[in-house]
This record gives structure tokens, sequence and C-alpha cells, in this order.
């Protein structure tokens, strides 16, 4: 096989030689969903940020447009009677499942992608449950909180005022906030389209937000110092594993305060909600919240 022109379809290939023995079907099958991805990164029909990640190949804003132009026919690898019509019912749900071991074995959540390209969307919070989560947030600034609870406090009053998504979220950095913290940089990566340009926002915070950023901030001060410093402004708590072994097989370990990526911060959401009696504020998704907080802010300046 030719070498990869695109570094994420290279992730791919490694993730592939990597993933527990199948059987020969599945492998076909994986394999076709492989073409098809490099297929559309070549016909430009995918967001510019998949050509270079797995993890954004992988993500929502590139597999929305990929299903839709697979089951169209558009990627089929060989002709049909001269043409490339629509891919069948069948191949289409055999795609979707290629499409959730690849995700799981890249350690990535569930999407919960329909046939159409789109996923399942679960219902969001009432416009009242974020006024009482905001309150409720308030309250908890008031008292003693873990640097954990501080930093999830810091993440959902971002989330309230911005309708932030989780990539958006983790690519923020400290230069993104103004010196009184009364402002964020949002660089905005659209759910759906195809090599766009990412495009940024100054967006105002409330004091809500000021006062959690000001108490991460402290609290990230001493977890960066473990790690050397970062501009990320979300960072770990505590020591991990990269996730890949070195050249002996042993774990590698991070120090706590390495940037945290998006796959740890939907995680620490979802740990977040649970550990800290937040299940009767906070939806089961960080998606959902981030979309009430969009509709709410839409109903705002209409």
């Amino acid at each position: 096989m030719p070498t990869p022109s695109y570094p994420s379809i290279a992730a791919l290939d490694a993730l592939l030689d990597a993933m527990p023995a199948t059987g020969d079907a599945r492998r076909r099958q994986l394999g076709m969903v492989r073409r098809e991805l490099e297929t559309a990164l070549r016909q430009d029909a995918l967001p510019a940020p998949a050509r270079g990640s797995l993890r954004h190949l992988l993500g929502e804003e590139a597999l929305g447009p990929y299903l839709r132009r697979a089951e169209s026919g558009a990627l089929r690898h060989r002709l049909v009677a001269g043409r490339r019509p629509p891919t069948s019912g069948h191949t289409n749900q055999t795609r979707l499942v290629c499409l959730d071991l690849l995700r799981e074995a890249a350690g990535l959540p569930d999407l919960h992608l329909a046939v159409t390209g789109t996923p399942d969307l679960h219902p969001v919070p009432a416009f009242a449950q974020l006024a009482a989560l905001r309150r409720q947030l308030d309250r908890d600034l008031a008292g003693p909180l873990s640097p954990g609870r501080v930093r999830l406090t810091a993440v959902l009053a971002l989330v309230l005022d911005t309708a932030a998504r989780s990539g958006e979220l983790t690519g923020l950095r400290i230069t993104h906030l103004t010196g009184d913290r009364r402002s964020v940089y949002v660089e905005r990566r659209p759910q759906h389209g195809t090599a766009a340009p990412v495009t940024g926002e100054w967006l105002p915070l409330s004091p809500l937000a000021r006062a959690a950023l000001d108490r991460w901030l402290a609290a990230r001060a001493d977890l960066v110092a473990f790690a050397h410093g970062t501009s990320r402004l979300w960072v770990s708590l505590r020591p991990n594993h990269a996730g890949l072994p070195d050249e002996n097989g042993n774990a590698v370990g991070r120090p706590a305060g390495m940037p945290l990526e998006e796959n740890g911060l939907i995680t620490s959401y979802r740990r977040g909600r649970a550990r800290y009696g937040l299940q009767h504020l906070l939806p089961a998704k960080l998606e959902q919240l981030r979309r009430a907080a969009e509709q709410q802010r839409d109903a705002r300046h209409t």
C-alpha cells in the first residue's frame, strides 16, 4: 500500500494495525471505511483539520459530511454499471458499526450517528434549568472547592456564556482571556462544512465565569508547575500515562498540569456530574448543555 498522503490516514492505519483481531469480513469492512475516508479527504469533502489529526478525522464535524457523501455513492471504490449509485441500507449500517469500533479503539466517546450522517440528538435542558445551574455554581464558588470541582465549575460557566463545543474549549489558551477576565476569544469550528477557515470571536464573560476562572487559574498555576508550563487553559489534575508505551513496552508517565485533550474534558464532565451530585442540573452529555446555552443565546438576540 502506498504511503498515505495525510497524517490522519497514517494514524488510522496504525490504529487498524493495533486493533484486536477480527474476522476477515469485518477487516474488509473496516478497510472500506478507511478507503472512503481517504477518498473524502482527496475530494476535499471534509473539514481541513481532518487531514492532520485522527481525532478530527473521526470527530463529529468530519463524520457527518463523510456519511452523507458515502451514502450517496460518491466515495465508491468501483463503478456499478458505469455510475456510482447510493449505497445499500445494509452497507450504511455496516459503516456505522465500523465507525463505532474505530472511535472506541481511538478512545473517543460514542456519537450515536444515524444513517443520515447526523447525530441522534438528545433533548436539551430548559432555560429554567440553566438558571438553576448558574445559581448552584455561584453558591459553590462561595465556599471551599477541590481543584476538580473548580475546573468543572469554570468549564460549565464558559459553556453557559459562550456555547463553545468541547473541541473549542480544549483549544483555549491563557492568551484567549483578557487580563480582567471580562472577555474570551473562541475559535469557532462549525459542526458541518468542508474546508472553511476557522473563525473566531471575542465574547463577554459573566461575573460567574470571571469568578470561576479566577479560582481555576489559581489552582492551575500550581498544577502547571509540575509540567514545566503550558499556555493551554485546561490541564490535568493528577499524573497519568500517555496512552502509548515506550520502545520497551513500559507506560510513559505524564505529570499533573499537562494539557487536557477533548476526550479528557468530556470524561471529566461525565464523572464530575456524578461525583458532585449535579445530575439534576446537568444533562448526561456536555453537548446537550452546549446546545441549550446556544438556544438561550439565540433567543436573547431575536
